[in-house]
């Protein structure tokens, strides 16, 4: 980004105006160019040249200019990057080019059969590569326009992101300004990671327990956190860093091609001299895909010596031209791969085990363990499922136990070590009696769950009540897992009913709810007495009762209150409801007081009745007969709203794969029912596009 001859020259003015306690106007433009470099040395190069105290001192040189003379204060100065008071509710935008998923490997036979892939639908027998780090951090996106950063904005669903422009800019590697019209560029969409380096997040955490404060989970929550406080102030006490490593969209205003946007590791470079912080440093360029199966290991085998967490490797096709030919699948380009590094383990010793109670009364045991560091994340909780795993491991307490992050996300006991008992572990005692009402356990026949059926427990209320308001279910927003908790101990929630019976102005009394936030989550609440009836059954929480499941319910009824008069055999009938499921429907609506409940809600204004009852025998469409199911994860459009134009053309809906399947959605980590629908040879498999296609066959576009 700096020559010497301009390095040099910096250095004489560092000199000169530390000497000076103000500054005239012609000098402002050059102190403005000085603390930029200076910002670029500090956080890009991570070589600082001046102490902290100097720093300062130029940096309230430069203010205290630009004060004197507002109207030579530029966009680019480095005191703008500091805002005044506090965001607004973040907005959504849409990407200029949606940000794709990769696809994973997790060893050297899967990059080299990708390898063989790449050369295929390339037509080329030698193909270069790039491999560069896979930071774990938060994604972002950054737009660039006449040479001046306009927008940024978090990944989000991959289609739309939160703008983050504020936040943003208070991130002092990513440049305000950037000489991109010098090669043509008019404007720009770069992506990157945002990250937060091993030692400031400890540092940070250093600071919190200082002040008495929680700690920070891992770089990466912190960094996703930050970005989306709505005080730009604290935002840039964190020390967030931006790497930016792919340029997705641009437009070249020279006629001739750009010769550094021939290739993924020219643009990198290109970028580096303009001041982003790239991982170029990192990179290997080689048509050896040998090479790049080593340079992976190498990576894994020194991932703790690095300054920041990385969960992999990033393997690129370089030339654009061959990216191009290559393409990419609805939710991931072909020419490129993710590598991710083997689980991250780890010893501790299991200190006690906690009870917990579930939604529909599950005991679910928690082991507390002595927090261990894997994978850049403190772990002090790991769920043991039911008793039968407690005896499968053979677990108890004392033990020192191997503990492991599948898929570097969530944690759990591998094994214990019994060879280093020293005789003081004790067994883990599974209750009989909830560990909250002390009602005894009951455990059904063939089932490995103890469950507590007293359907008044508290725990149980409140992971109702948490279910009842979630976006699946009712979707009363403004209504989280916290408010619940807070007004069923306040007294203000008893049961799902007491919802729509909430007194406002108590709640505008409680702290950090102000009007505007009472206003809302009146407003939320009222919105959600029109929802659909099956949002309302799946609601109820009623036990093995689903999404989907409740939609064929919904569709079977005129009113949910019908249900009560249903049998086994009836509800059996169904399409995907067996014994199990019908049993649990039977209990609950032979049960007066949920009769009770849904009288009640029906008088409190909620919507009890399917308005198209009446209609769906004689409903036809394009998909009449057809039969669907979504797996994976999405990323051109919502499933649920893919799956309401399904129902809309006549099709259905199933909840698992068999060979009453027409047709399997897949999207991203399509798992073991993409998988099993393989072996099945009647049913269509396909992508998002290929539904796409599907549906604006049929007239219909999402």
């Amino acid at each position: 980004m700096f020559s010497k001859e301009q390095e040099i020259n910096f250095n004489t003015l560092s000199a000169q105006f530390l000497k000076q306690e103000s500054i005239s106007s012609p000098e402002l433009n050059a102190l403005k160019d000085l603390i930029n470099y200076l910002d670029w040395r500090y956080y890009v190069q991570d070589d600082p040249v001046l102490a902290d105290q100097e720093y300062d001192h130029l940096f309230r040189l430069l203010k205290a200019a630009e004060e004197a003379h507002p109207e030579l204060v530029s966009a680019d100065s480095p005191t703008q990057r500091v805002a005044k008071g506090l965001n607004a509710a973040f907005t959504t935008v849409a990407h200029l080019v949606p940000m794709l998923s990769l696809e994973n490997s997790y060893n050297a036979a899967d990059l080299l059969e990708w390898d063989r892939k790449c050369k295929a639908f390339a037509g080329k027998e030698n193909i270069t590569y790039t491999v560069e780090p896979k930071y774990d951090g938060a994604g972002i996106s950054l737009y660039y326009e006449n040479d001046q950063l306009q927008r940024a904005a978090t990944r989000g669903d991959g289609v739309y992101g939160d703008d983050i422009t504020t936040n943003a800019r208070q991130i002092k590697s990513i440049p305000l300004t950037a000489n991109l019209s010098g090669k043509g560029v008019q404007s720009m969409e770069i992506r990157g990671e945002v990250i937060i380096k091993k030692n400031v997040f400890a540092a940070i955490n250093e600071k919190r327990l200082a002040a008495g404060l929680s700690i920070l989970a891992n770089p990466r929550n912190a960094a996703s956190g930050t970005l989306r406080i709505l005080d730009p102030a604290e935002v840039a006490k964190r020390g967030l860093h931006a790497v930016l490593y792919n340029i997705s969209y641009h437009t070249n205003q020279q006629q001739e091609d750009n010769e550094v946007l021939q290739s993924h590791y020219a643009t990198l470079q290109w970028l580096d001299q303009m001041g982003f912080a790239t991982p170029v440093k990192d990179m290997l360029r080689t048509d050896s895909i040998e090479a790049v199966i080593a340079h992976c290991a190498a990576f894994e085998a020194n991932r703790d010596e690095l300054p920041f967490e990385i969960d992999g490797m990033v393997v690129k096709v370089d030339l654009l031209a061959d990216q191009e030919t290559m393409g990419q699948t609805s939710h991931h380009p072909r020419w490129a791969m993710a590598y991710k590094f083997k689980a991250r383990q780890a010893t501790s010793k299991l200190e006690k085990v906690e009870f917990q109670v579930g939604r529909t009364g599950n005991i679910g045991p928690v082991a507390k363990i002595a927090p261990v560091h894997i994978g850049g994340v403190t772990v002090g909780s790991v769920s043991l499922f039911n008793e039968d795993v407690i005896r499968e491991k053979d677990l108890m307490i004392g033990d020192t136990v191997l503990v492991e992050r599948a898929g570097d996300v969530i944690p759990y006991i591998v094994k214990s070590l019994p060879e280093l008992r020293d005789g003081s572990e004790t067994p883990i005692i599974f209750p009989r009696q909830c560990p909250v009402c002390a009602d005894e356990l009951v455990k059904t026949e063939g089932e490995v769950a103890w469950r507590c059926i007293n359907i008044n427990c508290s725990a149980q209320v409140v992971e109702r009540l948490i279910h009842f308001a979630s976006k699946d279910a009712m979707d009363i927003r403004n209504l989280g897992d916290a408010n619940i908790k807070r007004f069923f101990e306040s007294g203000l929630i008893k049961g799902v009913q007491d919802i729509y019976k909430l007194d406002f102005e108590a709640i505008g009394q409680l702290n950090k709810f102000g009007a505007k936030s009472v206003d809302n989550l009146k407003a939320a609440i009222e919105h959600s007495k029109q929802q659909p009836v099956h949002r309302l059954i799946y609601g109820l929480g009623i036990r093995y009762v689903g999404e989907t499941t409740a939609k064929t319910l919904a569709k079977a009824i005129g009113d949910v209150r019908e249900l009560k008069d249903w049998n086994e055999e009836r509800l059996c009938s169904l399409e995907d409801i067996g014994p199990k499921v019908a049993q649990s429907l039977v209990q609950f609506f032979s049960n007066e007081d949920n009769i009770h409940l849904l009288e009640e809600l029906d008088l409190l204004g909620l919507n009890l009745k399917n308005t198209q009852h009446n209609n769906d025998a004689d409903h036809e469409g394009a998909f009449s007969g057809k039969t669907f199911l979504f797996t994976g994860s999405l990323s051109q459009f919502k499933r649920s709203d893919a799956e309401e134009q399904v129902e809309a053309l006549g099709g259905k809906i199933l909840s698992g794969v068999s060979s009453k399947l027409n047709y399997l959605v897949v999207g991203m980590d399509a798992g073991s029912k993409l998988e099993k629908a393989k072996k099945l040879s009647n049913i269509n498999i396909l992508n998002e596009e290929g539904f796409l296609k599907l549906l604006l066959d049929s007239g219909i576009s999402l």
